[in-house]
């Protein structure tokens, strides 16, 4: 986009957990002149938000609507069960499902992690959102299970987590409306978070295109054909200079004498 059809800003989804600083620091530090603003949205909400024009783009979490929304899955997090600093698990680096059998698992309605069966014991009551199973935990009413990036931005002192084996993963991805062509500040973004440098980011001046080896040979024939290849100019006559003996010379040496000898006196015989 250039001119006038150059949004004057780029809006940015993301959702709870999600980071986007060091992208936001690149895209500042490249599009120095185009702001970028942040718009938080709950998880549930993100894909609504996209497709509905409330932002170019989002960091979200998958699974998204492949018909509306374009995705790049990003990276998966580890899942982790929040406990109480005092809890039996905590002697344990880790722990499996099956740890948790006995334990009151809370599950809240804006629940992230895709379960088949879910573990342990159900709660009477399931929690509005993450942030009030997290209160529950910490008032002894069971545990909870989240991404890790979540157990981080609802650290509290009395509580801690540890890795689950074998538990759904969340998946974080960039998505964005789909539409053709994708808009150039979508693509900028996405040459962001893919690593791109600033020369191999899509939309920026390529380097022209090198001449094939076919072209370079065919470029040197044309210059040998017209005595440039050596960068010489011909000799008169169509014989080049400095290459063996000069123009006009006799055969032999460079005096002309025969076997190439130089004239000269003769020396005195040595003594025996």
């Amino acid at each position: 986009m250039t001119g006038s059809d150059t949004p004057s800003s780029f809006r940015l989804a993301y959702v709870p957990g999600v980071t986007p600083t060091k992208w936001v620091r690149v895209w500042h530090e490249r599009l120095p002149g185009t702001p970028l603003k942040l718009v938080q949205v709950p998880a549930a909400e993100a894909s609504r938000l996209l497709a509905d024009g409330g932002a170019e783009a989002g960091l979200v979490r998958l699974p998204v609507d492949r018909d509306v929304l374009s995705a790049i899955p990003l990276y998966t997090e580890t899942t982790v069960v929040v406990i109480p600093k005092d809890h039996v698990a905590t002697a344990a680096e880790d722990v499996t499902l099956a740890d948790l059998a006995d334990e009151i698992v809370l599950h809240p309605l804006d629940d992230l992690l895709d379960w088949d069966t879910l573990p342990g014991r159900p709660a009477l009551e399931r929690p509005a959102t993450t942030a009030d199973a997290i209160e529950l935990v910490a008032a002894g009413v069971g545990v909870l299970l989240v991404p890790q990036s979540l157990a981080r931005l609802h650290h509290r002192k009395d509580l801690t987590y540890r890795p689950v084996l074998e538990a759904p993963e969340s998946r974080v991805a960039l998505s964005w409306p789909q539409e053709e062509p994708t808009p150039d500040l979508v693509e900028e973004f996405i040459g962001i978070v893919r690593g791109r440098t600033v020369n191999s980011t899509r939309g920026r001046a390529a380097t022209p295109p090198q001449p094939s080896a076919k072209e370079k040979a065919k470029a040197k024939a044309k210059r040998a054909a017209t005595g440039t290849a050596s960068g010489r100019k011909p000799a008169p006559g169509g014989k080049q200079s400095g290459t063996g003996r000069r123009a006009g010379a006799p055969k032999g040496g460079r005096s002309g004498q025969p076997g190439g000898r130089t004239p000269g006196k003769r020396g005195k015989p040595r003594g025996r």
